[in-house]
């Protein structure tokens, strides 16, 4: 397959709908390390190693000089918000990273203004759009984000681009027959159907014009018939959903530790404080509904209670989100998770996480536009679960259940960079050092 991946020449454009917290901690990283004044951390794509070969050769290269990504000194950055501020005001607003730090890289982050957001306020209650666009029809706006993508494109100079969603939460829906098929989609954008959501609308201009597209939050969008059917037809590779930052990360951290050691769970009672755009959206229940479904879903894959019935059936999940301003940016969550081991005997576990919700989105942001781009190159099409590893509730074909174990996960995301540049994928089966060393002896 190496031969295949075609080479990051030129600029990549990353297009963001939706310029809040977490967005602008991700562009305003980039410039920094850029600039030499911070470090990626937390990124895979610039920090992390993979393993080449036999663990006896040594081979662990970084995994950006393994895989043919793109330099973040060839990136473009645009994207669309509902607010009219530039990207430092934006930053500056959110209250994410320190004024020292945004004065640094104050005159790139300025340059950043965003366009006009396609916005429906019905499906994010709390928010009051001002700089939003105008339009008869959703097909009409569909048509205007379509020309707001060509329009950077040639005005940045790009070669390729991706999108990837940064937008808030949305209200829960579930697939009507709009999202059955493109044909019925795109009857829908004419008709102004109301099951058609903005997100989806992006996500629609995204696919026409061939460009990737990640869905960083838990809504209702490529993981559609429709959509899926136009990401087959213009051969563009897509992924969700939701990005994995705090609770969640840890969930698919320690319940992959209790499950491989069978040990039972009884309970496990989550709830967090989050004071920014995001936690005020989720205030409303209906957009909460939509983040909820995707939290829940975590554990029951992971425990699969029908499979572990004396370990897991009676398992009690319970998910809470509080909005919180004073904690702005500073989501802390809670968990008390109740487990029992040897002969039925009770055991807790507790866990306090004060984390900083933008600071672990911002690199996988980085992470799912770059990988993004490396499929659009290598000719995968559709979805992408090998990036599952960076989303909560991971998009699969139809049937076919997500896996939702986090070092699972990283072999997978491993292998299949492996799989593209034509090494031997590893299973860490191991028994070749052994045989190895019998033959030797004998």
């Amino acid at each position: 397959m190496k031969e295949q991946v075609k080479p990051a020449n030129g600029k990549l454009g990353i297009l963001i709908p939706g310029l809040g917290a977490v967005a602008t901690t991700f562009i305003a990283g980039v410039e920094a390390v850029k600039k030499g004044i911070a470090q990626p951390i937390g990124s895979l794509t610039q920090m992390g190693n993979i393993r080449i070969g036999k663990r006896t050769e040594n081979k662990n290269p970084k995994i950006k000089d393994f895989v043919p990504l793109a330099d973040l000194n060839d990136i473009a950055f645009g994207g669309w918000d509902v607010y009219e501020d530039n990207v430092y005001v934006a930053a500056s607003k959110a209250k994410v990273l320190d004024a020292e730090l945004l004065n640094a890289i104050k005159p790139e982050l300025e340059a950043l203004i965003p366009m006009k957001a396609a916005f429906d306020k019905r499906f994010v209650k709390n928010l009051d759009g001002t700089h939003i666009k105008s339009f008869t029809t959703k097909a009409d706006l569909a048509q205007q984000v379509i020309e707001d993508i060509r329009n950077f494109k040639a005005e940045n100079n790009c070669e390729r681009l991706v999108m990837v969603w940064c937008g808030s939460t949305e209200i829960f829906q579930e697939v009507t027959d709009v999202h059955q098929s493109l044909e019925a989609f795109e009857a829908g954008l004419t008709e102004n159907h109301p099951d058609i959501s903005p997100s989806m609308i992006y996500a629609y201009a995204a696919l026409k014009e061939g460009v990737p597209y990640a869905n960083g939050a838990p809504n209702l969008t490529v993981d559609t018939p429709a959509l899926l059917e136009l990401a087959a037809l213009t051969e563009t590779p897509i992924a969700g959903k939701d990005f994995k930052t705090g609770q969640t990360l840890m969930k698919t951290i320690v319940a992959p530790g209790l499950s491989a050691r069978a040990l039972g769970v009884r309970g496990w009672f989550s709830t967090n404080i989050l004071g920014n755009r995001d936690g005020l959206v989720l205030d409303d229940p209906d957009n909460f509904k939509t983040k909820e479904v995707s939290k829940l879903s975590v554990l029951d894959e992971i425990f699969r209670p029908e499979s572990n019935p004396e370990l897991y059936a009676d398992m009690y999940h319970k998910v809470r989100i509080n909005y919180y301003p004073p904690h702005g940016d500073n989501k802390e969550s809670w968990d008390n998770i109740d487990i029992f081991g040897w002969l039925g005997y009770p055991m807790q576990i507790k866990i306090n996480f004060l984390c900083r919700d933008s600071i672990l989105a911002a690199p996988i942001v980085l992470d799912l536009a770059l990988f993004m781009d490396l499929s659009k190159r290598a000719g995968m099409t559709g979805i992408q679960e090998w990036l599952s590893f960076y989303l909560k509730s991971p998009q699969t074909a139809e049937g076919l259940r997500a896996e939702h174990d986090i070092f699972k996960q990283l072999i997978k995301l491993q292998n299949t960079l492996r799989h593209m540049m034509g090494e031997d994928l590893i299973t860490h089966l191991g028994l070749d050092y052994y045989q190895e060393l019998v033959d030797s002896i004998q």
